[in-house]
């Protein structure tokens, strides 16, 4: 498990990749991913392209983070998810607080 954060100038975007499994383990290290970011960013995306497994405890992270970044004025988008993720976003109706791509 390892999680990368990457600050975009061109685009004021946070970058977050999630390799492995997405789960309790990850907590500290996905919340440090986007409270030490160097400047507010004015959106986030969240790589899943290596993202293995989700648990309920991903899903509420994902959820910090939508209150980190605003509520229901910020601006999330979740990328490159496998079938299995996708599913379980989708069961979840995660497509309505977020932008699944």
């Amino acid at each position: 498990m390892a999680i990368w954060a990457n600050e975009s100038g061109a685009d004021n975007k946070l970058t977050i990749k999630i390799q492995g499994r997405f789960d309790f383990s990850a907590h500290q290290e996905f919340r440090d991913a986007y409270e030490k970011a160097n400047s507010k960013p004015e959106g986030y995306v969240v790589d899943m392209s290596e993202t293995t497994y989700l648990d309920s405890s991903a899903l509420g992270m994902l959820l910090l983070l939508r209150d980190h970044a605003g509520g229901d004025t910020s601006h999330i988008e979740i990328v490159n998810c496998n079938n299995d993720v996708k599913k379980i976003l989708t069961i979840s109706n995660f497509e309505q607080l977020f932008t699944i791509k």
